[in-house]
């Protein structure tokens, strides 16, 4: 197994996606939060301390990145519904992961932070038009201008991948 992308690498739609797919991977973000809760409460304080892998980020770090990273996606979502394919700020996730409140903060506030913000986004999600879901917005650090339908399936993807992450450091993992 591959202890980077436990799940593999993303797979992006090449073209708009059906209601059943937009609905399959909304409900991914639906469920998301309270599968991180379960995952951290079976992993413990004391994994979540551990890297899940050499050279990777410990479980506290995954749990704080995922609630920076899919802040970061809410927000593209909203400049890409009001504004022409703007252009995303790209941040740097390792020096993000590095930043004192990191350690400081305990890892609840951002799983509550992901279930309040998850509710939004979904709520914003289901009621977005096909044609708003092929709205767009360019991230320059990718190169790459992706429809709302292919961020759907990056951030549905994104966290499951750290999903799996955190699940290396169960004591069966």
């Amino acid at each position: 197994m591959d202890l980077s992308f436990p799940i593999g690498r993303a797979k992006l739609p090449d073209g708009p996606l059906t209601t059943a797919e937009r609905t399959a991977l909304i409900q991914q973000l639906v469920d998301l939060p309270t599968q991180l809760t379960a995952t951290v409460q079976e992993v413990g304080d004391e994994g979540l301390q551990r890297p899940y892998r050499p050279g990777g980020w410990t479980g506290r770090q995954v749990i704080h990145h995922l609630a920076d990273s899919h802040m970061n996606c809410y927000f593209r979502y909203r400049l890409a519904l009001t504004e022409d394919n703007p252009t995303v700020r790209p941040y740097d996730e390792q020096a993000w992961a590095e930043l004192p409140d990191v350690a400081a903060t305990p890892i609840t506030i951002s799983l509550t932070l992901l279930e309040a913000l998850h509710t939004r986004w979904v709520t914003l999600l289901q009621h977005l038009t096909d044609a708003q879901w092929q709205r767009t917005f360019y991230h320059p650090a990718t190169k790459r201008t992706f429809t709302l339908d292919q961020a759907l399936a990056m951030y549905a993807w994104h966290g499951q991948h750290h999903l799996a992450h955190l699940k290396l450091l169960l004591p069966t993992g």
